[in-house]
């Protein structure tokens, strides 16, 4: 792996603390919908699929995902929408009602502190805040571009009552702000109801296997090589697809491919995970507690401060380090480009460590016994280790 020093000025350009976020209350067609008026909606990488010309970006850079949030005071609601690429909800902190089907009718499942949720493209979805004030919905989206939304066809008439029109290029157009109402062969098409009951179908049943709920979690404490090592004792547990994790009987709940992998990172205060680099980019999301981030090698080292509900790029094939400076367990979502497996690599130095704790790395990339290895297996990846720092 070609060796990637990250600049001071770049790595700290690459942490999005939550008083970096910046909201926009008219980013979709259903913005002065009573009942949906006060939802405020941001994009942290990549523009996700906002229609509004004054949303800011944290970070265009592509990922090959996106990611956003919305903030919603208790009781307003995201109105009913059809993505084309994947779409998870990460509940941090109160508790949201997600329904989808037409009109919604088709389920309803809770999704609270901790609870990820992926709904599948091309059905109708739509969420409402049925607990505090301050909770926040995070989202990832597949792909660096979406292709936009479809609304429902109730949704898009009514927000003509209001002045709002949604043109075919995914423009939003607010004619109480000046704008000038596009011509109807400009306006984007209502899907008709033919085509709304064609769509997939979702049971409740079917939907639930898509939610892994905090109580669900499967975590292992042996997913990481250096979690044997003193100071390093991680635990991790996925979510969605194949992530970072290298043991070999870890499952993820939900297999379909996203386009990226979740996984939840959990560490005791003081633990760490040690420096490792893979191939793919890489969003660390801070669900609770405060970390540092180390980039790079040492002598290079750049220290970045993560706080809950703060986020970082780690661009790929960069080192990065994870450690838990809080005085509790504390918990980060690691979401990262690609369905296939991700293969952490290693300095020589854990290698070794590990080595003489008695845990190496399979020609397949997943931990096992040290002892039933082949010397040459683990003396190569020592090796490799070596030239690449050399």
């Amino acid at each position: 792996m070609t060796e990637i020093v990250v600049s001071a000025e770049d790595a700290r350009a690459r942490v999005i603390s939550p008083a970096d976020y910046v909201s926009c209350p008219t980013a979709f067609i259903d913005c002065k919908k009573p009942g949906s008026h006060l939802k405020q909606n941001y994009s942290m990488i990549g523009p996700g699929v906002t229609t509004s010309t004054e949303q800011v970006v944290n970070i265009r850079e592509p990922h090959g995902f996106n990611i956003g949030a919305a903030a919603m005071p208790k009781g307003i609601t995201n109105n009913l929408h059809i993505h084309f690429t994947a779409e998870v909800f990460m509940v941090f902190g109160g508790s949201y009602v997600f329904r989808w089907g037409d009109h919604g009718r088709d389920g309803e499942i809770v999704g609270e502190d901790g609870d990820i949720v992926s709904v599948p493209t091309w059905i109708f979805r739509g969420f409402t805040n049925v607990g505090p004030d301050d909770a926040m919905v995070f989202t990832t989206l597949g792909g660096d571009d979406t292709g936009g939304l479809i609304w429902h066809p109730s949704i898009l008439a009514e927000a003509g009552q209001y002045g709002l029109y949604l043109t075919k290029d995914n423009i939003l157009v607010d004619t109480e702000k000046g704008g000038q109402r596009p011509a109807h062969d400009q306006l984007i098409e209502p899907i008709s109801q033919p085509e709304i009951d064609a769509l997939r179908r979702y049971t409740p049943d079917q939907m639930r296997q898509r939610v892994v709920k905090a109580a669900d979690r499967a975590w292992s404490k042996a997913a990481l090589l250096d979690s044997c090592l003193p100071g390093h004792a991680s635990e991790l547990a996925p979510v969605i697809g194949f992530g970072i994790s290298q043991d070999r009987d870890h499952e993820a709940p939900i297999t379909n491919p996203h386009g990226f992998s979740h996984e939840w990172l959990r560490l005791a205060p003081g633990q760490s995970v040690s420096r490792f680099r893979i191939h793919e980019k890489q969003v660390l999301l801070a669900h609770t507690g405060h970390f540092t981030v180390t980039l790079n090698a040492p002598g290079e080292a750049v220290d970045l401060p993560l706080q809950a509900w703060g986020m970082v790029s780690v661009p790929a094939g960069a080192w990065r380090a994870i450690r838990n400076d809080s005085d509790t367990v504390a918990e980060i979502l690691i979401i990262t480009n690609g369905d296939a497996r991700k293969i952490p690599e290693w300095p020589e130095e854990t290698v070794l460590a590990a080595r003489a704790a008695g845990r190496a790395v399979d020609r397949s990339g997943m931990l096992a016994p040290a002892h039933l290895l082949p010397n040459y297996v683990i003396g190569q990846q020592s090796l490799a280790s070596t030239k690449e720092a050399s």
